[in-house]
């Protein structure tokens, strides 16, 4: 996924470029509004996060611009201005979500792996190597042989696929889960679960990574 990052303050957005690099994503940065509309405007971007206090063109006038020509990318407004007619000015703009300085980097990574799934059309079958997702009817085929999936599973690895290359917390696993049937798991389920789908993965050029600390990764082999 390639990812648009404006942010004037240096310090941020090089830890930023880090932490998402390390998430999977392509980072593009632009150090004020006229290189990131620039960018905008000449290269292809999955996602964006914009400050809106960016210098010589701020966030809220590179996104009226690029809402102009890119109506369906998602935009994360990122801003130490918390008053609520800050935050309604943003949604107005076209934003689809709005982050307020101080944050936790993984309160930002969720909000852009939720963007980046909702902004999947429903009925475009999702793959990753030789396993295909179809969630208009919720099943999965690999190497052209349905996959028996219970529903934790399905969604399971729906997360996994659809965030592959990038790591998928156990806090994203959990919301997922509840989103899907309205329950949480223990605090050992997921362990069961991803234990399955290693199993059943099996010789499909494909692993699910643990990254300690962090949460799972799920990767195509060579």
């Amino acid at each position: 996924m390639k990812l648009l990052l404006a942010e004037d303050d240096a310090m941020l957005a090089d830890a930023l470029q880090t932490q998402l690099g390390g998430a999977g994503f392509t980072v593009e940065h632009a150090p004020n509004g006229a290189v990131a509309d620039y960018l905008l405007n000449k290269q292809a971007f999955d996602i964006a996060v914009l400050d809106i206090g960016l210098p010589m063109l701020d966030g809220l006038a590179v996104l009226q611009h690029v809402r102009q020509t890119q109506p369906t990318l998602p935009v994360v407004l990122l801003t130490a201005r918390d008053a609520l007619d800050d935050r309604v000015a943003g949604l107005q703009a076209g934003a689809d979500d709005y982050v307020t300085k101080p944050f936790d980097f993984p309160e930002l990574l969720a909000r852009l792996q939720a963007l980046l799934r909702r902004s999947q059309p429903a009925n475009t079958p999702t793959w990753a190597g030789e396993l295909t997702l179809d969630k208009a009817t919720r099943r999965a085929m690999l190497a052209g042989e349905p996959l028996e999936l219970s529903g934790r599973e399905w969604t399971l690895l729906e997360l996994l696929v659809q965030q592959r290359d990038q790591v998928v917390t156990k806090e994203q696993i959990h919301q997922a889960w509840a989103d899907d049937s309205g329950e949480t798991g223990g605090g050992n389920s997921i362990e069961v679960y991803i234990h399955r789908l290693r199993r059943k993965l099996e010789g499909a050029r494909l692993s699910i990574r643990t990254v300690r600390g962090l949460g799972y990764l799920l990767e195509t082999e060579a």
